[in-house]
């Protein structure tokens, strides 16, 4: 079966979805089959669900029994799953968390900052992890985040075209660092990382040529199991090193 990803709807329909425009079903604030639904109320149970159980358990039959309704019924209100996942990525974004861009702050620190957020944002909803973002829904809540996150990137030197990527770069780090963490912690749920390794540790010294492997088994015994804080904390600085030598090379020797 396919994976479920973002962009694989109808366009027509899912941008006047998004942006609440006139079309078939019954947008936000009109009233459809079941008095009381609407298209906000159909997103935001797609979100309780999604969140609770993950994009796999999100069914528009699993949807629909938790809204009380029959499957068809949500029809009137999104075409199908794949306009109901943009829709859901939008709103998540919508709702996420912006502080402030000032202008006067170091761009190191606004960058960071970006990137702490959309961490925050991937641990409060791990499914948007697992949703491949190909074409991004261009919502408001897509476009606004777009926007905020742009600001921390402005005036740094970089030309538009680099404020984008640097910005995709970023992002795709704190994609590939929530996806780790999240299969570190459901792993965890059975058994720490110290446990395992209290009782792996042992095993493999015995197993392991340390002649043949010197630095595998150094640093593995150095490291003892993986760090989620660690590799962030490393990571992110890389990213920031990276983007400032690229920053600076530009503006020469002060």
């Amino acid at each position: 079966m396919a994976k479920d990803r973002s962009g694989a709807g109808d366009p027509v329909r899912t941008l006047e979805l998004l942006w609440r425009e006139p079309g078939q079903g019954a947008p936000s604030g009109r009233r459809g089959p079941r008095q009381g639904l609407t298209v906000d109320a159909v997103v935001e149970a797609a979100l309780a669900l999604a969140d609770e159980a993950g994009l796999a358990a999100l069914t528009m039959r699993a949807l629909a029994g938790r809204l009380g309704v029959t499957p068809m019924t949500l029809y009137t209100y999104v075409p199908g799953k794949a306009e109901l996942l943009d829709l859901m990525l939008d709103e998540a974004y919508r709702r996420m968390a912006r502080r402030d861009m000032r202008a006067d702050d170091p761009w190191r620190a606004r960058v960071a900052r970006v990137a702490d957020d959309n961490r925050d944002l991937l641990l409060r909803h791990p499914w948007i992890a697992d949703l491949p973002v190909t074409r991004p829904p261009l919502g408001p809540g897509v476009i606004g985040k777009y926007e905020h996150e742009l600001a921390a990137f402005d005036g740094i030197g970089l030309t538009d075209v680099e404020m984008d990527a640097a910005l995709t770069h970023l992002l795709g780090f704190v994609h590939a660092n929530a996806l780790a963490a999240a299969d570190a912690a459901a792993h965890n749920d059975r058994q720490s990382d110290d446990e395992w390794w209290a009782v792996s540790a042992p095993l493999l010294e015995r197993a392991m040529d340390a002649e043949r492997y010197p630095l595998a088994g150094r640093v593995g015994s150095a490291v003892g199991g993986y760090r989620p804080e660690t590799v962030w904390d490393f990571g992110l600085a890389c990213v920031l090193d990276g983007l400032a030598r690229r920053v600076e090379g530009r503006r020469g020797p002060e």
